[in-house]
C-alpha cells in the first residue's frame, strides 16, 4: 500500500491478508523501535497480537489473552472465519474489547494501549483493552483548595476522571461521548450531560466544533476553549475551567456541559457565568451565615485587586482633598523622597511582582522559597529604604495582590485589568477609573455563550437567582428551585 500522503490510512479497510496487513503497519508506523509484533499459531492459523510497548500490562495480557490463545491453539479444527467467531462470540478475553475495520481505528487503539489481535483471512481485528501505562494517581486539585469538600481532583487518563464523575452522579441520564479529535494526534476528548437538562441541538453543535478544530493536538485545556468560547470580544470568558470532580458534577446537574480532554487535568464546563468565579463547593458546606461573609469577602477582594492601586493613584496624584489632614500630610511625607510619578512607581511595583510571581511558578521547587525571600524581602525594602518607591503605595500593592489571590479563576483578567486601571488613574484620576469601569461592565454585559448571559443572572436580572448570588439560602429553599440554566436563568441554550 503506497501512503503519499500520512493520514491516507484512516480510510483504508484492513486486509484479509495478515502479511500485508503487517507491512501496512509498519510502513505507517515506519518501523518504530516500541511496535512490539507477536506472530503465533492457532493451530494452523497464522496469526500477530500487535500492541506498543510501554502501553500494555504485561501481567494482564499473559493472563487473559496470551494463556488463553495459547490454549485454543492445541487444536487444529478451525478455518480462520470459525476462529474469528469463535473468539468473537465464545471468548471473552477482556472485557473493553473492539472491532477494527479500517487502518485509523486500529492505529488509535493500539496508540491508547490496546493490543490488537490480526488473524491471517479475515478482515477485522480485535482490539483488547489491556492498558498498562503509568499514570498519576488521584490527588488532591493544585488549583481549587476546599476545607470541607472532596479532596480528589481529575488526572491526566481521561477514563479515570470520567469514573471519578460517575461515582457521583450514579444516573442513567448521564451521558459520556467519547471521541477523537485533531488530525495529526486524534486526542480523546469527552462530553458529559445530562440528558434532560441540555439541549441534543447544544450537544451536536458543540460535538461538531471539537470535530472541526483546526489543530494538531491538544496538550491542554487551553487549546480548545478558544474555540468553544463564542464570547470572543470580552475580557471575561464564556467557558470556566475545574480540576474538581464534585464541581464539575454540580455544573453538569444545573444542565451544562462538560469537557474532558485526555492528557490534562483541567475540565472545561460551558456555558460560564461570571458569578459563579465567587462561588466555591465550601460555601455549601458552611452555614448560610458564614457563607454569605464569604461571598462577599471575594466580591470585596475583587474590587481591590483590580482598583486598589489606580484609586490610590488617582487620589492622590488628582483628588487630595478626599484625605483628612492627618492622612494627607504623611502621604506627603512619604511620597516627597520619591523621584518617580506615582503612576510610574505602581506600575515598577505591579511589574516587579509579576516578575517574582512568574519566576516562583517556573523554578524548581527546591529553590522557589528563594525568590520570595530575594524578591519580598530584600529587593522590596531597599527598594523603599533608597526611596524609590513609597510605604503606603507598596502597601496598597501588596494588598491588591494579596486580595487577587482569593480569586484564583479570575488571575488573568484581573493582572490585566488592574495595570489598565492604574494607568486610568494616573491619566484621568477618579473619572478615568469610572469610564474604564463603565467600559468594562458594558463589555462583560453584553457577552454570551451558547444563548447564556456570562453576565446572569444580574444581566438581565432574575430577582429568584439572587438567593444564590446576594446571599446563600439554606438547601430546605434552594431544593425547592430548578437546577436548569435553561428555567434558573430563562436562557435559550438553543442557539
Amino acid at each position: 500500500m503506497n501512503l503519499p500522503d500520512a493520514f491516507e490510512y484512516k480510510k483504508v479497510h484492513v486486509s484479509k491478508s495478515l502479511r500485508e496487513n503487517i507491512t501496512n503497519i509498519e510502513n505507517i508506523l515506519g518501523k518504530s523501535s516500541d511496535l512490539l509484533l507477536n506472530p503465533f499459531y492457532v493451530g494452523s492459523i497464522p496469526c500477530n497480537l500487535v500492541c506498543f510497548e510501554g502501553m500494555i500490562s504485561t501481567s494482564t495480557i499473559t493472563e487473559l489473552i496470551l494463556r488463553p490463545l495459547s490454549d485454543l491453539a492445541e487444536t487444529d479444527r478451525f478455518s480462520s472465519q470459525e476462529l474469528f467467531e469463535h473468539v468473537r462470540d465464545r471468548m471473552l478475553l477482556t472485557i473493553d474489547r473492539g472491532f477494527c475495520t479500517e487502518y485509523g481505528d486500529l492505529i488509535r487503539r493500539l496508540m491508547s494501549g490496546f493490543a490488537v489481535l490480526i488473524i491471517d483471512g479475515c478482515d477485522t481485528a480485535f482490539a483488547f483493552g489491556v492498558q498498562g501505562y503509568a499514570t498519576r494517581g488521584i490527588d488532591e486539585p493544585s488549583s481549587e483548595g476546599n476545607i470541607r469538600g472532596s479532596h480528589e481532583g481529575f488526572v491526566e487518563t481521561v477514563r479515570t476522571s470520567m469514573s471519578l464523575v460517575r461515582r457521583r452522579i450514579k444516573s442513567p441520564l448521564l451521558r459520556f461521548e467519547l471521541f477523537p479529535v485533531t488530525k495529526t494526534s486524534d486526542v480523546d476528548v469527552i462530553i458529559a450531560y445530562m440528558t434532560d437538562r441540555v439541549p441534543m441541538k447544544l450537544v451536536k453543535k458543540i460535538r461538531k466544533q471539537l470535530e472541526d478544530l483546526p489543530l494538531e493536538s491538544i496538550l491542554g485545556s487551553g487549546y480548545a476553549e478558544p474555540f468553544l468560547d463564542h464570547a470572543r470580544h470580552t475580557i471575561f470568558s464564556g467557558v470556566s475551567v475545574t480540576e474538581r470532580p464534585d464541581v464539575f458534577c454540580a455544573k453538569l446537574l444545573e444542565g451544562r456541559i462538560g469537557l474532558l480532554i485526555d492528557g490534562t487535568p483541567f475540565a472545561l464546563v460551558m456555558p460560564s457565568l461570571f458569578i459563579e468565579n465567587f462561588q466555591t463547593l465550601d460555601d455549601y458546606n458552611f452555614r448560610p451565615f458564614y457563607a454569605f461573609l464569604l461571598r462577599w469577602t471575594r466580591y470585596l477582594s475583587f474590587f481591590l485587586a483590580v482598583f486598589l492601586p489606580a484609586v490610590y493613584v488617582a487620589t492622590v496624584t488628582f483628588h487630595p482633598e478626599l484625605f483628612n489632614h492627618t492622612l494627607l500630610v504623611t502621604l506627603a511625607a512619604a511620597e516627597r523622597t520619591a523621584p518617580l510619578p506615582l503612576a510610574a512607581e505602581a506600575f515598577i511595583v505591579l511589574i516587579f511582582y509579576e516578575i517574582i510571581r512568574e519566576a516562583g511558578v517556573r523554578l524548581p521547587k527546591s529553590v522557589g522559597g528563594a525568590v520570595s525571600i530575594v524578591g519580598g524581602l530584600i529587593i522590596g525594602d531597599a527598594a523603599v529604604s533608597a526611596g524609590i518607591i513609597s510605604n503606603p503605595l507598596l502597601l496598597a500593592c501588596a494588598i491588591s495582590v494579596t486580595a487577587s489571590f482569593v480569586i484564583p479563576s479570575l488571575n488573568q483578567q484581573i493582572t490585566v485589568l488592574r495595570f489598565i486601571a492604574t494607568a486610568a488613574g494616573g491619566i484621568g484620576g477618579l473619572y478615568g477609573i469610572s469610564l474604564l469601569a463603565a467600559a468594562v461592565l458594558v463589555n462583560i454585559c453584553a457577552a454570551e455563550n451558547y444563548g447564556a448571559p456570562v453576565m446572569s443572572p444580574l444581566s438581565p436580572f432574575t430577582p429568584k437567582a439572587m438567593r444564590d448570588v446576594l446571599t446563600r439560602v439554606g438547601f430546605r429553599r434552594m431544593a425547592k428551585g430548578s437546577a436548569s440554566v435553561e428555567k434558573l436563568h430563562g436562557v435559550d441554550m438553543n442557539k
